[in-house]
């Protein structure tokens, strides 16, 4: 608020005020009490010094700052961060990185503080070949204490070898688009919800949890849009075969923050908001924006990959998921808690992308990387 009365009033400053009879002459105006914005001083060239109650304006300006107060978003405390760097994150990428420099990346995830890492893919090398070194990845890693090292189980006979291999937790994935299911595991939408209560019974003799994933929430790269409709159906089937936790995949990163919210509000009518996480790609440059509408709207879990690295392999266009170390800057600025170290998070960035020879798709990176030039 401004010092002087002179600064409250409609420019220019010489025109009279209701009621007032004359045009006021303003010469100098004491401060008003910024507190209380009692009377403040007017002077006039006929009527001296006049006190005018601004107990109106004092109402209207509360009831303003109120009502902005009341409109501005609401984020949460805390924000889990579920990191897909070492699964969706490498297993496009072309080169076959040797399973120790798998070991190695996860390891420092760890050591950054991210509370899940999702580890590796027990899906056939035929059709994923980086995933191929699966059960010596997920053996081999350090398991910190209070961290989650999910792995992808397309089907019971992947569930049954990660079990083996020492998983505790799983994810299975489906999608709300027919012919990107068809495409994917060659098979309908309802034939693939049959494949995973399979798993889902196995996880639940076994205590294992089960995470779900759907695809193409927001656009398929082969059927277009897709209905918020179909993808709370598949979400509500996902969580009431028991899955504890449902990743809203934009796959293919065409998201924008009205397709979230309508997308999330269609969502949230069938599926607690709490078992709910985003999972962005940021194809088109909206990755963070999409999360941000998704933490307004109440989600406190988001998946992310290290250095941006990802994209579906069978979702042509998908370049890649929102880097870590940018979702990780802007919840540090939003002043929302992670339990994740940024610097240590950038290491990790830095160890894999030299590992695969390529620049990090990170924003925060790449301007770390030239103010230490």
């Amino acid at each position: 608020m401004g010092g002087r009365f002179q600064e409250q009033t409609t420019p220019p400053y010489g025109r009279a005020l209701p009621g007032a009879g004359h045009a006021p002459v303003v010469r100098a105006a004491p401060p008003c009490d910024q507190h209380a914005l009692g009377a403040c001083v007017l002077r006039t060239s006929r009527m001296g010094t006049v006190w005018r109650s601004l107990s109106p304006l004092r109402m209207v300006g509360v009831s303003s700052l109120r009502a902005i107060s009341s409109s501005l978003p609401v984020f949460p405390k805390q924000v889990k961060i579920v990191e897909v760097g070492p699964r969706d994150g490498l297993q496009n990428e072309k080169n076959i990185l040797p399973a120790h420099l798998k070991i190695r990346l996860i390891d420092m995830l760890s050591e950054a503080g991210l509370p899940v890492i999702e580890a590796t893919s027990f899906v056939s090398p035929k059709w994923v070949p980086q995933m191929a070194d699966h059960t010596e990845v997920l053996m081999g890693i350090k398991k910190f204490p209070g961290i989650h090292y999910p792995v992808l189980t397309p089907n019971l006979q992947g569930f049954q070898a990660a079990v083996a291999a020492g998983a505790k937790e799983v994810a299975i994935f489906g999608a709300a688009s027919e012919l990107f299911t068809k495409k994917n595991i060659n098979c309908s939408i309802d034939e693939s919800l049959e494949k995973f209560e399979k798993v889902l019974s196995a996880a639940k003799g076994s205590g294992i949890r089960v995470r779900g994933y759907v695809s193409c929430v927001l656009g398929c790269p082969y059927e277009g849009k897709i209905s918020p409709a179909k993808v709370a159906e598949v979400a509500k089937k996902l969580y009431s075969m028991g899955c504890f936790e449902i990743s809203l995949g934009d796959t293919i990163g065409v998201g924008t923050v009205v397709g979230m919210k309508d997308m999330l509000s269609a969502v949230m009518k069938e599926v607690p908001v709490s078992a709910l996480a985003v999972h962005c790609h940021d194809t088109y440059g909206q990755a963070l924006s999409n999360i941000l509408m998704a933490l307004q709207m109440g989600v406190t879990v988001v998946d992310s990959s290290v250095a941006g690295l990802g994209g579906c392999p069978y979702a042509k266009g998908a370049s890649g998921n929102v880097a870590t170390e940018d979702l990780l800057y802007m919840l540090n600025g939003l002043g929302i808690e992670t339990g994740v170290s940024l610097p240590k998070l950038l290491e990790a960035g830095s160890f894999i992308c030299k590992a695969l020879n390529r620049k990090s798709n990170s924003k925060v990176a790449q301007a770390t990387s030239c103010s230490k030039l």
